[in-house]
This record gives structure tokens, sequence and C-alpha cells, in this order.
């Protein structure tokens, strides 16, 4: 699931960050390379307090609804929710076998099995993908 989230900044001021659909969420960042990464927290942060997931808008309604901000130099951005861990859930891949023994040696490199290591790997690549 994805939330559009509008971002606003002034010069010398930080980067503010407000979802139309979940109007209680809020997030700032003082660069703008951190915008994506401290929206996607303020989200999981949201909704870990139990918060209802509100069903989210279509670009076009959104547009409309904050035309005089986006007039006014505002831009909207994709955020991916993505929850905090809870419970671990098995699943079966299949995957080359060149491709496995690359993620085998790369987790140990990094201290990690190959669950996790796939799971930090699709979080990142996610995150990634939302500031492009």
């Amino acid at each position: 699931m994805h939330y559009i989230a509008i971002i606003h900044h002034d010069p010398g001021s930080a980067y503010g960050v407000s979802f139309p659909d979940v109007p209680d969420c809020f997030a700032a960042a003082d660069d703008e390379k951190d915008v994506l990464k401290n929206a996607i927290a303020a989200l999981d942060d949201y909704f870990a307090d139990g918060h209802p997931l509100p069903a989210p808008r279509s670009i076009e309604d959104i547009r409309a609804e904050v035309a005089e901000d986006l007039a006014e130099g505002a831009y909207l951005i994709l955020v991916p929710l993505i929850p905090r861990p809870t419970k671990s859930e098995r699943v079966n891949l299949s995957l080359d076998r060149g491709l496995l023994q690359a993620i085998d040696e790369a987790a140990d490199l990094v201290g990690l099995n190959r669950s996790a290591f796939i799971a930090m790997a699709a979080r990142k690549e996610i995150e990634r993908d939302q500031a492009a």
C-alpha cells in the first residue's frame, strides 16, 4: 500500500511532509534526501499506534485537493507503507543457484542469515524505488 505525501519547503527551513489521506500524520527532514525515509517512518509510527488504515485516494484526487499548494511550489511523492516487522511468515522462493550463492556470501559478510538479508535487501529496494 502507498500513500501520497505533499512536500512543502521554504528556503532556510526543513522539508515538511503531510499526507492528505492521513491528516494527523506528519514528518520533516532537514535534507531533501531524508524526506522519503522520514515519511516512511512517520507512516509506520502512525499506524503502529493503532490508527485505522484509510483507503488511499488517486493521484488525481489528491492533485485537485492540493492544487493551490502545488502552484506555490509544493510537490507530491508516493510513500510506501512498510509496517515494522511483527511476525515472520514462512514462504517458498525459487532463485537461480548462482544468485542464491551470492546472497549467502553477502549475508555472511554482514552477519545475517539468508532470510534477514533478503528482507533487508527488499526493504531497501522498495524505499529506493519510491525515491526515484
